[in-house]
């Protein structure tokens, strides 16, 4: 492959996973009920945690799609079903810790450290399942 190609690559496969990325923050943040921008924007430690947990626990398995893929058509199939699995994560929680959104608006860091944690998990092993 050229240099040329090589970068084209490169731009297309950056370029999708961002918009990717967007996509999942847009779905996850939809299905909560909480405010998660206005709250970080009014400085919530505990809100910023869990959703930087969430994106990384996205952010773990389409990068082994990335890497996995046999074309840019199976990525997304890929991360598609790795979002799935981070709302499923969400949805889960809130059945086990009903009042996971309330504790995380008063700022709980130890709610957020927990929910972090389940999305990073979950994102690793959902990325390992890709390989």
């Amino acid at each position: 492959m050229s240099d040329i190609q090589n970068l084209l690559a490169f731009l297309t496969y950056f370029g999708t996973t961002i918009l990717l990325l967007a996509a999942f923050l847009a779905a996850f943040t939809l299905v909560t009920p909480i405010h998660e921008w206005a709250l970080i924007r009014a400085g919530n430690t505990a809100v910023a945690l869990s959703l930087g947990g969430a994106m990384v626990g996205f952010a773990l398995p389409l990068a082994a799609a990335v890497i996995h893929s046999a074309s840019l058509a199976d990525m997304i199939v890929s991360a598609a079903v790795a979002l799935l699995v981070q709302l499923l994560c969400f949805a889960a929680m809130r059945l086990l810790r009903r009042d996971a959104s309330a504790a995380l608006a008063r700022g709980d860091m130890a709610e957020a450290v927990f929910l972090a944690s389940v999305s990073l998990v979950l994102g690793l092993l959902s990325a390992a399942c890709l390989g």
